[in-house]
């Protein structure tokens, strides 16, 4: 059981494809029932709230695209630092605010092409990995979703990746790995992003949302 009386920040918005407020709130009973009290924001401008955020133990974010202010960023960049942990899946976490540097930086990957849409693929646990408590006892997650290729650094620490298979007329070669769920630590805080989630289906897929709920945990201060 989680300790009570710690505070999630969901926010929710940006590029309505992903249903970001329908998927954010697949996981507020969870965060309740974990113990957190929840507050729903429909902007970013609560990340510019310095001693709002100095409260929150966990974002949850789910806002593909879009714009975040300087100061927004700067509130949230310091937050995590401070320990306020950062969750989230698909484009609300890994294709927000593209021309963000600071942003990309902290979370440590950036979309750069689903290149076949909907495409049956897997998600595989990084065999050396497979004791980290957000994927122990997931074997491969099989999806027909989109597959996200994303540009990351080593800093990472990778426990499951996808394939994208070279087809026909492809400009590239051959197999691209690229990760799929990672854990990243930013001075106090920590970092949980899973690219896994184009469609609320694929959140309602057992193991899916298995791993969604123990990164949130995980990431939580």
């Amino acid at each position: 059981m989680t300790e009570r009386g710690r505070r999630a920040l969901v926010v929710r918005g940006g590029w309505p494809g992903h249903a970001p407020e329908e998927a954010a709130e697949l996981f507020v009973p969870f965060l309740e029932e974990s113990g957190f009290e929840v507050t729903l924001e429909g902007s970013l401008e609560a990340y510019a709230d310095t001693a709002f955020m100095e409260q929150v133990d966990l974002v949850l974010q789910s806002w593909t695209m879009g714009e975040i202010l300087p100061d927004e960023m700067r509130g949230l960049r310091t937050a995590v630092a401070n320990g306020t942990g950062l969750a989230g899946w698909h484009g609300g976490i890994v294709d927000s605010f593209r021309l963000a540097t600071d942003y990309l930086q902290l979370v440590g990957g950036q979309f750069a092409a689903h290149p076949h849409d909907l495409v049956d693929h897997t998600v595989e646990v990084v065999p050396e990995r497979a004791d980290h408590e957000v994927v122990a006892g997931i074997g491969t997650i099989s999806l027909h979703s989109e597959q996200y290729w994303v540009l990351a650094d080593s800093y990472n620490d990778v426990l499951a990746t996808t394939t994208i298979r070279a087809r026909e007329g492809d400009p590239w070669h051959e197999p691209v790995v690229s990760p799929a769920v990672w854990t990243r630590r930013w001075g106090a805080g920590r970092v949980f992003v899973s690219t896994v989630g184009h469609q609320l289906a694929d959140l309602e897929i057992p193991a899916v949302r298995t791993l969604v709920e123990r990164g949130i945990l995980w990431a939580a201060r």
